[in-house]
């Protein structure tokens, strides 16, 4: 077979669509892995970039030769609107997953859509397995007085009780008098959180002191 050749000229098989469903898997494995080099991504993302070529070349296979097929498939996915609530990337490739299931059964391809779907969800559940550097990160808020100079200042506590430490941001607040910094940081034990935060309110002399899970850290897909 030639390699830049239609697969699907002698119409379409279950080894054809396999086949195509299985490229489209590659290329999203390659982009997630290229968008994660030196980038923070988090699990959700990763896999997202993932599923989604495999949702969208379901839908196209579908659609393929039927203009109002087609029409019908770009008004359905317009309708995929998140306007409250800000959606997480598992959400979105879940509505994506189903759409494309439900439009398959429609356009009578009931065998494309249970062989997608168990594809789909064998990705996800394959996929939540995979360990994203993001999933231990944190954001560690810690307010000074002007009068403290804190470069450096807590440099000792940081290696002390994290594995990784960046000073990603600088703010000064109430009239200049106190200063927030926020350090991206990876705890070396969850269980140390109270002794870290009680070592840096000494240097910081007992001002205020906040760890947050990033959004998305703690997403599991």
């Amino acid at each position: 077979m030639n390699l830049f050749s239609n697969i699907f000229l002698n119409g379409m098989s279950v080894a054809t669509y396999l086949l195509s469903a299985g490229c489209a898997i590659f290329c999203g494995l390659l982009v997630a892995f290229v968008t994660k080099f030196r980038n923070r991504v988090t699990k959700s993302f990763f896999a997202s970039l993932i599923v989604l070529p495999l949702a969208v070349q379901t839908v196209i296979v579908m659609v393929n030769g039927s203009v109002g097929t087609g029409i019908a498939v770009a008004g359905a996915f317009s309708l995929i609107r998140f306007r409250s609530v800000p959606a997480k990337a598992r959400d979105i490739v879940s509505i994506f997953v189903t759409m494309t299931a439900g439009l398959s059964c429609a356009a009578g391809y009931v065998g494309i859509g249970v062989l997608f779907t168990f594809i789909a969800c064998a990705c996800i559940l394959l996929l939540s397995f995979v360990k994203i550097s993001t999933d231990r990160e944190q954001e560690l808020h810690i307010t000074v007085p002007e009068n403290l100079n804190f470069t450096g200042a807590f440099d000792e506590v940081l290696e002390k009780y994290t594995s990784k430490s960046t000073l990603v941001f600088v703010k000064s607040t109430n009239m200049g008098s106190l200063y927030k910094l926020t350090y991206r940081i990876e705890m070396k034990n969850e269980g140390e959180i109270r002794d870290f935060i009680d070592e840096l309110r000494v240097r910081n002399g007992n001002l205020e002191i906040s760890i947050l899970k990033l959004e998305g850290s703690a997403e599991e897909l």
